[in-house]
This record gives C-alpha cells, sequence and structure tokens, in this order.
C-alpha cells in the first residue's frame, strides 16, 4: 500500500515522503496510530506541500549526520586486554564496547550496528569504519594494548611516541609467530622387507 509518511519511520522514510509498505503494516500499525495516511488523490494534493517540509527536514538530518561524523571521526578508544605472545587475544573487543567506549570519549551515543567490525581479536590499532548514513562513514582508531603496559603506552603517547610503542609491539607479535613450532605431516614410505638370498635365487630358478 502506498501511504504518506506524517512522521520519521526508522528503515522506511522521513515525514512527507510517499512509500510503499506492507498492506498490514499500514492498517495495523501507521494509519491507525496516525504515523502516516493513504495516499489517496485528495492526500496526495496535499503531498506538494509536505514536500517542501521533507526537503528541510532532510537538510536537517543530513546536516546533523555531518556533525555527529565529524565528531567521531578519527577518534581513537583504546582497550587493555589478555593475549598471548602471538597477539591473539583471550576473547574479543566486540563493536558494543567500542560503541561505549565511544561514547565516554565523544559523547556521541552510536548503535553498535553501525560499527561496521563486529569483533577484533588480535592486538594492534585497527581502523574501523562507522556507517552514520548512506554516504557518511568515518572511521574511528581501535588500539588495543596488552594487558599491564597501558601506563606505559600512554606516557609513550604523551612523549609523542605512540606510534613507535605500537610499532614495536607489533614487531614482538611477528618474531613469537615466527618462532612457533611449524607442525609438518611426513610421510615415509614402507621399508620393503629384506628378501633372503636362498629365496631369491627360488624365484629367479621358477622364472
Amino acid at each position: 500500500m502506498k501511504v504518506i509518511l506524517l512522521q520519521d519511520i526508522y528503515k522506511h522514510g522521513v515525514a512527507g515522503e510517499v512509500v510503499d509498505v506492507a498492506n498490514g503494516f499500514a492498517r495495523n500499525f501507521l494509519i491507525p496510530r496516525k504515523m502516516a495516511v493513504q495516499a489517496t488523490k485528495n492526500a496526495l494534493r496535499s503531498h506538494k506541500k509536505l514536500t517542501e517540509r521533507v526537503e528541510a527536514r532532510r537538510a536537517q538530518y543530513d546536516n546533523m549526520l555531518n556533525d555527529v561524523a565529524k565528531q567521531i571521526d578519527g577518534a581513537e578508544v583504546i582497550f587493555e586486554r589478555r593475549a598471548a605472545s602471538t597477539g591473539k587475544l583471550f576473547g574479543s573487543v566486540t563493536n558494543q564496547e567500542m560503541a561505549d567506549e565511544l561514547l565516554e570519549v565523544t559523547g556521541v551515543d552510536i548503535n553498535r550496528r553501525r560499527i561496521s567490525v563486529q569483533n577484533i581479536r588480535e592486538l594492534g590499532t585497527h581502523e574501523v569504519p562507522v556507517r552514520i548514513g548512506t554516504d557518511i562513514t568515518p572511521n574511528i582508531t581501535v588500539t588495543i594494548i596488552r594487558e599491564g603496559e597501558l601506563a606505559e603506552f600512554l606516557a609513550a603517547r604523551e612523549a609523542g611516541e605512540a606510534e613507535e610503542f605500537i610499532a614495536e609491539m607489533v614487531e614482538e607479535v611477528a618474531e613469537a609467530v615466527s618462532e612457533e613450532p611449524v607442525v609438518a605431516d611426513v610421510f615415509v614410505e614402507d621399508e620393503q622387507e629384506p628378501v633372503a638370498e636362498g629365496a631369491e635365487a627360488a624365484d629367479e630358478d621358477a622364472e
């Protein structure tokens, strides 16, 4: 059913737009709650006036998204985690944790589903896109430090040596990975049992 939205409806559109929705959704939810009206001829005649309001709302919404993108673009969130010598975490940093920490750092509350990476399971610095709108995707930096080294990292960052600290940590991880024993499958052909000289001669006589 075609309806004219009277309110912004998540995943369907903003007020004033003419959209197609399921009949049941329109009759049982949108129209009774005065969130939309059926797109009849009379209603469509009034649509032009609503369109101007829609454009104004859309511009306002786009400006808001741009402001949010500017606030979080390049923001860094830092986590301290237990990890193996190879850099693999004992667990992970989830997108919900990223969203919570981003709120602490920037004051911007982002739904975790807008964070493109669901989980991170390795030490280091990770660039993570955040889907703010259709065309707006700022990046945040997720830095994961080995447990017990956060104070040292913060001191290094204060001294302008954060990149060197991360590079050294990554190098240590690379060395640990290269030193891990390599387990390979070795196939050994079955050894032939020795044949007695007499038996070999008997075989030759039989031929």
